[in-house]
């Protein structure tokens, strides 16, 4: 059990890392509501790995696997997410552009149809963490991905279950120090990033990330 718990937690590593719409979620949150709600969204996304976890021990990611139209479903439906917070993210570029405008570059009737002038509001921690679930269930990648790793680290005469749910945990552990590092480096930086041009084009490359993302998702269900 030692050794494959090792031998897991070096792959989760690796996969945790990894550059993915959870780093992008996580980088807009934090720069745009703070590290608290930076950290609920990574405490989210390890929340998706439990619900997928359990799902891949009860057999639904195999079913999934099976059936090429769940699958895809599940698939589009993530992509629509995906490209939805990518268009928040634009739509709050563009609010900080108007905002740092002058009344006499930018008439007023635009700039009230634009919403208010200090860009996108703070989200609340619930919401961060309803972001960060939602971005991983919506994501059967994980899902096949834990059904076709995971059982290579469960020895011969495990319990199944909470096998599985330890070697969730522990990728999911992984995460939450990943992420949350993440939320921490952004807020401390977080002067800098709040300054209108920075947050402008952070705000404009997250958003074109995830929108990018969601189209690929979108096209390869397509193909």
């Amino acid at each position: 059990m030692l050794t494959s718990l090792l031998g897991f937690t070096l792959v989760a590593a690796l996969l945790t890392i990894s550059p993915g719409p959870d780093f992008a979620v996580v980088l807009r949150t934090a720069l745009g509501s703070g590290r608290r709600a930076g950290l609920c969204s990574a405490l989210g996304i390890a929340a998706g790995c439990f619900v997928w976890g359990l799902a891949g021990a009860v057999g639904l990611t195999a079913m999934l696997a099976a059936s090429r139209t769940a699958y895809d479903v599940l698939r589009v439906a993530g992509a629509l997410y995906l490209m939805w917070l990518g268009i928040q993210a634009l739509r709050s570029a563009r609010r900080i552009r108007i905002a740092g405008a002058s009344e006499a570059e930018v008439p007023a009737a635009v700039r009230e149809a634009s919403g208010d002038g200090a860009g996108a509001r703070p989200v609340t921690p619930l919401r961060a963490f309803r972001t960060g679930l939602l971005t991983n269930v919506l994501n059967p990648k994980v899902g096949v991905v834990y059904m076709s790793l995971l059982p290579q680290f469960i020895p011969h005469g495990a319990p199944v279950i909470a096998t599985t749910l330890l070697l969730v945990a522990v990728h999911a552990v992984l995460g939450v120090l990943w992420l949350g590092g993440i939320a921490f480096a952004v807020h401390r930086a977080r002067a800098v990033f709040q300054r209108p041009r920075i947050r402008r084009r952070l705000d404009q490359a997250t958003g074109g990330v995830l929108l990018a993302l969601g189209a690929a998702v979108g096209f390869e269900t397509a193909r």
